[in-house]
């Protein structure tokens, strides 16, 4: 099975294609043009470069996020039409399982964190078993004090991943001074890994339904905290 798989839930864009040989080929751009822009002629050069086209393709997986409102948006609606105009099967994948499977070697607890804004962060726990990650919690919108009590909860050692270390390093090494950190290049988001989950679950029969899979945001945008502030206050 050939699966062509996108994650532009961060600034940065990707796509992989992926079978059970593993990962055939994967673009990341970290770039300051918008995805819009971006993505489908990223999607273009990675098969041209595998001397592919959309044909030659088995189905598609997406990350749903949480991340970016408008990224997940338009890599949703790209996949959507991919899907719908090849008549292949589609999957969503969180863009946190995502980000923890970038590390899943990782033999203690791998905490996914993206940064909200206001001191929150999207963030999970997962634990490896086997050669599968498990998850210990739900994914959340959660502020920074509140993960770092449920990480000491936990008592095991911890690593985290994603582009919120960036903004929150220094607080999570004061209150969890034997905590570790994934290496840059393994805290964006990667196309590939949402492929090889994407992968398992489109050869267990999943797809998901085009007309109703939507993007995971995990909290309200600006607009509608601003919309529902102003209507408090009337």
């Amino acid at each position: 099975m050939l699966v062509l798989a996108i994650d532009s839930s961060s600034s940065t864009a990707t796509c992989a294609l992926v079978s059970e040989k593993g990962v055939l080929g994967e673009i990341n751009l970290n770039d300051k043009k918008q995805h819009s822009v971006l993505l489908m002629d990223l999607i273009d050069d990675l098969l041209k470069y595998n001397n592919l086209k959309i044909k030659d393709l088995d189905g598609f997986a997406i990350s749903e996020g949480p991340g970016s409102f408008t990224g997940l948006r338009i890599g949703m609606a790209t996949v959507k039409g991919l899907s719908f105009g090849s008549k292949k099967p589609s999957v969503c994948v969180s863009s946190l399982d995502a980000l923890a499977y970038n590390i899943s070697g990782f033999n203690g607890i791998i905490c996914p964190i993206i940064d909200a804004l206001r001191g929150n962060v999207y963030a999970s726990l997962y634990k490896k078993e086997g050669d599968k990650l498990v998850s210990l919690s739900e994914k959340e919108c959660i502020s920074l004090t509140d993960l770092i009590e449920k990480i000491k909860e936990k008592n095991e050692d911890v690593i985290f991943v994603g582009d919120g270390i960036s903004k929150h390093k220094e607080a999570l090494e004061e209150a969890l001074p034997n905590c570790s950190f994934a290496p840059s290049y393994s805290s964006y988001p990667r196309a590939a890994s949402v492929g090889e989950l994407g992968l398992r679950l489109l050869e267990s029969g999943v797809s998901h339904d085009l007309n109703t899979y939507a993007p995971i945001y995990l909290r309200k945008s600006q607009a509608e905290r601003e919309y529902e502030e102003r209507m408090r206050l009337k």
